[in-house]
């Protein structure tokens, strides 16, 4: 698969960056776009790729309407590739050629472009551990460490954000956003094996504003701490780890 073209389109800039540097440990020569409109207009002034993954939930155009009108763009010779942190039925992913769950790793995306069978899904979200060390290590294994360290700064940074956005849209009432930034942490999270915060995350999403008790539903998201502790410490080591090897 060395150097075959790969486009992910995903509208979470985290999402992006985790599955490009999947992608390029797979051995595909990935390009990226932030909607389904954007993958649109990049195919007709680019050689077909290989392979598409669609993220499933995004503004705009997305789910099988994307699939259907990617299909009438690039034929059939082009693998299609849905991606989600949770799990979609097969009924509302039918455009599609295979379907893979957040988090997965560069032998997930090797085995579903050879139309193998993908993880199934997961246990319980909201039991996972705080951080899948598996991840991490995989990780670890291909990235410099100021560059491991870069990429769970950047999760934890956006994590925050969104937090942020959350605790707005619930003082206003406002179901959307607040679903919206809780689908970007569980997105985000998920695909660099933040797996307590992004199962918090996927419960919010879920359940949506709730219609009373709202300043008290969000005293679970902190208690995530824990996790950017853990990736706190994480992130200081790999620097340290750094810093030792210059």
């Amino acid at each position: 698969m060395d150097g075959q073209r790969l486009l992910i389109v995903d509208d979470d800039e985290l999402s992006r960056e985790v599955t490009a540097l999947i992608a390029a440990e797979a051995g595909f020569d990935a390009a990226c776009a932030a909607s389904g409109e954007d993958a649109l207009s990049m195919l007709p002034d680019r050689p077909q790729p290989f392979a598409i993954v669609c993220d499933m939930q995004m503004p705009g155009i997305c789910g099988d309407a994307l699939a259907r009108r990617l299909r009438a763009a690039c034929g059939p010779q082009t693998l299609l590739l849905a991606m989600s942190g949770s799990p979609v039925a097969e009924d509302q992913r039918q455009g599609f050629d295979g379907f893979l769950l957040k988090p997965f790793s560069a032998d997930d995306l090797r085995a579903a472009c050879t139309r193998e069978a993908v993880a199934s899904d997961r246990a319980n979200a909201f039991e996972a551990p705080i951080l899948d060390l598996s991840v991490y290590e995989k990780f670890a294994r291909t990235l410099p460490p100021a560059q491991l360290a870069g990429l769970y700064r950047m999760c934890l940074d956006d994590a925050r954000k969104r937090y942020a956005v959350m605790q707005a849209a619930l003082r206003q009432g406002d179901d959307h956003a607040y679903r919206r930034a809780a689908h970007a942490i569980k997105g985000g999270c998920g695909m660099v094996g933040a797996m307590e915060l992004a199962g918090l995350a996927a419960e919010m999403e879920l359940r949506g504003v709730p219609e009373s008790g709202s300043e008290c539903r969000l005293q679970q998201f902190p208690a995530a701490a824990r996790l950017e502790r853990m990736l706190g410490d994480k992130a200081t080591g790999t620097e340290a780890a750094a810093v030792a090897q210059t």
